[in-house]
């Protein structure tokens, strides 16, 4: 998406408006523009009025009725976020297209002077790392993250569990149901529980079953379920003959999918949504914004599209309407959680383009790094 052509004095009023906007949540009236500039040779009254109707005609403001004052568009908002982090003022940044067609702007890790840690207060860092308090395993991590950006934004609070998260063996179970089914319950070491109804191609006795389980629980708790499908295959082949009756019903277990790791809907955690309904909207537009949100697929296809988990940067997109044209007036700030080598997941917030852009783009990279210090990284 081209980047629009506005000069230093249009940029000035165009940011104030902004600003006042944010502050405010009312159109803007050029009076009250002039009177930030009261004092600024260049600025009349008069001048300011033609330069928001220059502003209007490139697209930038929007006047909702004749009387009332202007408003932001989301290129508007777009075009600020771009401002706000060009290198030497706030780190890389890169306008481009979003994987739905819509302008987007990734925010490198490197970020410079007012992307700093210290944009972040003392204050505000301290409260994020107090609200994280006792957590010790990923699955609390993303869950406590939803909570506290919602908090942080007033808006929405997402986190999403990447489906390639490296799940730990603390208990499975079999429970014949019928003739060729069997139910597998998966818990990990993060606390989530996972079922799902196995077809067998022979059938296995209660016994089996139990006997499997207790061989998988006693010799492989605390492994990667991965490298379980592994480890049983490579018995199978050096001890066939030993454990060949054993062995072989555990093999089908885990083959059938017993012990599949990251299928289905990844795990979702969604905090914050009573912060999105404010009287600006009109009932049926946030009846459909609603319905879009709790759609968790549709959040999980929107996080998957935006945040690559394989790069380390923070992602702003202002302006949702490709995925439902009652989230035009949202933005989404995510960025991918790692693990020493591993991704996690992606830590995101969903809220009125009215955000504090600054401080919410350096909270939700401040949470997404959070993960190292809270969590083990483990071994290689």
């Amino acid at each position: 998406m081209a980047e629009p052509r506005v000069s230093p004095r249009e940029r000035l009023v165009l940011t104030a408006i902004i600003e006042m906007y944010i502050a405010s949540g009312e159109p803007v009236a050029s009076q009250a523009v002039a009177h930030t500039f009261v004092d600024r040779e260049g600025f009349s009254s008069a001048t300011i009025r033609n330069v928001m109707a220059t502003l209007g005609e490139a697209g930038l403001l929007e006047q909702l009725h004749t009387s009332a004052g202007r408003v932001p568009t989301a290129a508007a908002f777009r075009y600020y976020v771009e401002q706000i982090t060009q290198p030497g003022r706030m780190g890389g940044a890169a306008q481009q297209a979003g994987p739905l067609g819509q302008g987007a702007t990734n925010i490198a890790s490197g970020l410079g002077a007012n992307l700093a840690p210290g944009l972040l207060s003392e204050a505000r860092r301290e409260q994020i790392e107090d609200s994280f308090t006792g957590v010790n395993s990923s699955h609390e991590y993303l869950e406590r993250t939803s909570r506290v950006l919602a908090l942080l934004s007033s808006g929405l609070g997402v986190a999403l569990a990447s489906a390639t998260a490296t799940q730990i063996l603390e208990h499975i179970h079999f429970s014949r149901l019928s003739t060729g089914r069997v139910l597998a319950v998966l818990v990990t070491q993060a606390g989530a529980v996972q079922d799902r109804v196995l077809m067998l191609d022979h059938e296995l006795t209660h016994l089996e079953l139990e006997t499997a389980a207790r061989y998988l629980n006693e010799n492989f708790r605390g492994w990667p379920v991965e490298r379980i499908r592994a480890e049983v295959a490579r018995r199978v082949d050096m001890e066939r003959e030993a454990y060949a009756r054993m062995l072989g019903s555990v093999e089908e277990l885990c083959r059938k999918g017993a012990l599949a790791a990251g299928e289905g809907m990844p795990e979702i955690f969604v905090d914050g949504m009573a912060n999105l309904i404010t009287a600006e909207l009109d009932r049926e537009r946030l009846r459909q914004m609603l319905l879009a949100l709790e759609a968790k697929q549709r959040l999980v296809e929107l996080l998957t599209a935006y945040v690559d988990g394989s790069q380390q940067e923070v992602r702003v997109v202002v302006g949702l309407d490709e995925t439902s044209p009652a989230m035009q007036d949202l933005v989404l700030i995510g960025a991918p959680v790692r693990l020493g080598v591993s991704n996690l997941g992606t830590v995101a917030v969903i809220a009125s383009t009215r955000i504090q852009y600054q401080e919410m783009i350096q909270a939700v990279r401040y949470i997404a790094r959070l993960s190292e210090r809270l969590l083990d990284v483990p071994a290689d």
